[in-house]
């Protein structure tokens, strides 16, 4: 009875098909004639206007008033969450980017870092470490620059790259990690080559560790 309400018969659909909004593909209607965008999660529904079923989205009637349209939700009226326009199942483990890893969990997400925070000191080797990107690889990674490029670097602060010029910002240097002995304060700070917010580190010593106890001499 709804399909003879509802459905006509041949189809007459739009000649182009309609651009989704991203995470919701193109679907037949209820009909079975026209494709439309399917409707996401919360998103309203009826028989015409399917849920994407794809995701394990059904149209859900149960808090609907008489004649009023349904809710796209879960089939089993289970938990799920919704990040960049995709839905993820309760429990579902997902990596929006290579650099974090996400746990869907009671309709929320936590996400975890994949890409090492460390952070690398200068040394007799390796004096001036900078952390970049590599083409081709997710996590930026430490490399080791010449001091003649580091001055370059520097003197293409002032370069015409920036169309205004760079009104500086930074808070103060943190307190020294180690109480005693080599450490490294931070800051963040924008007096870089693009006038970007960053995290700058830099050595520090709040004072020499103390000398270890002389052993005390063998007694003859």
């Amino acid at each position: 009875q709804v399909c003879a309400q509802l459905c006509r018969r041949p189809c007459y659909c739009p000649w182009v098909p309609p651009r989704c909004p991203r995470g919701s593909p193109l679907v037949l209607d209820g009909c079975g004639c026209c494709k439309i965008c399917a409707r996401r999660l919360g998103e309203p529904c009826d028989f015409l206007h399917v849920c994407d079923h794809g995701q394990g989205l059904v149209c859900d009637y149960s808090s609907a008033s008489a004649g009023t349209a349904g809710t796209c939700n879960f089939e089993d009226d289970e938990e799920g969450c919704e990040v960049n326009g995709r839905v993820y199942r309760e429990g579902e483990v997902f990596q929006p980017s290579c650099k974090i890893q996400c746990h869907c969990l009671d309709g929320g997400f936590n996400c975890i870092p994949l890409c090492r925070e460390d952070v690398r000191l200068p040394t007799p080797d390796c004096p001036y470490p900078r952390r970049v990107e590599i083409p081709g690889k997710c996590c930026p990674e430490w490399i080791c620059e010449a001091q003649d490029q580091l001055l370059l670097r520097d003197a293409r602060a002032v370069s015409p790259l920036l169309r205004q010029p760079c009104q500086e910002w930074g808070t103060e240097w943190s307190a020294c990690s180690a109480t005693c002995g080599l450490g490294f304060a931070t800051r963040v700070s924008n007096q870089n080559r693009f006038c970007r917010l960053e995290t700058q580190r830099r050595l520090c010593m709040a004072r020499p560790c103390p000398a270890p106890p002389a052993a005390f001499p063998a007694v003859s």
